[in-house]
């Protein structure tokens, strides 16, 4: 995945490929360009955010054995060009939920590249793993109906502490995605309290729509303070 991306929204995606691969091969990403687009159209609600592009015609499938990825690059003339990597769902009937994890995580990271492309504001990949983390839990905690505490804590828990690692601690990904964890179980943790305790969905809504728009140093205070 790259990013640190800046400039116009305008991304184009490749036509000729993705009619290549809905008319081929790729018909088995229906699903999961089905499912992209319900999370996109999710976040968006959430965080009241207008639609800068359509992401399931940026979707292409991951390479066997390889990992959601969000491809970003910035033309000559400002314009992003965006390829996103998804996982294939599997049998419906054994959906892994690393598979669906992987799916929210790269939509999220998405739409934040998008949004922010549209505002003129840069998006450093450690901002976008805090975003990711958050909306991995926002989306699955909507889906599950996860509005208690003690259910808002099992899936905190198989969330941010039942993880393990692809990257050693030691290196600068092992590093970053330890961080984007530990800031994510913070704020998702404060949340909780404040929040899913007393059932009160506009202040949590607020509050994470305050989080969408923050910056870097700003998500890490944040998360590290709950």
């Amino acid at each position: 995945m790259t990013s640190g991306t800046n400039g116009n929204a305008n991304a184009n995606a490749n036509g000729a490929a993705g009619t290549e691969l809905l008319a081929g091969n790729g018909v088995m990403l229906v699903r999961e360009r089905a499912l992209a687009a319900r999370v996109q159209g999710g976040l968006e609600r959430l965080y009241q955010l207008d639609r800068v592009v359509e992401v399931h015609d940026f979707v292409e499938p991951a390479r066997e054995g390889e990992r959601e990825a969000l491809l970003v690059r910035e033309g000559d003339d400002g314009t992003l060009e965006l390829r996103l990597q998804l996982p294939q769902l599997g049998d419906t009937k054994d959906v892994r939920l690393d598979v669906l994890c992987q799916i929210i995580e790269g939509v999220s990271h998405f739409v934040y590249v998008a949004n922010r492309a549209a505002e003129g504001r840069e998006a450093t990949q450690l901002e976008m793993e805090m975003q990711a983390e958050v909306d991995k839990y926002v989306v699955l905690a909507s889906s599950l109906g996860a509005s208690t505490v003690e259910a808002s804590a099992r899936l905190r828990e198989r969330l941010f502490e039942r993880v393990r690692y692809t990257h050693d601690a030691a290196s600068e990904l092992g590093e970053r995605y330890r961080v984007a964890n530990d800031v994510a179980h913070g704020f998702v943790r404060k949340l909780e309290g404040r929040f899913v305790a007393a059932r009160n969905w506009p202040a949590l809504r607020g509050e994470l729509r305050h989080f969408f728009r923050m910056g870097q140093a700003e998500k890490v205070r944040l998360g590290r303070a709950a």
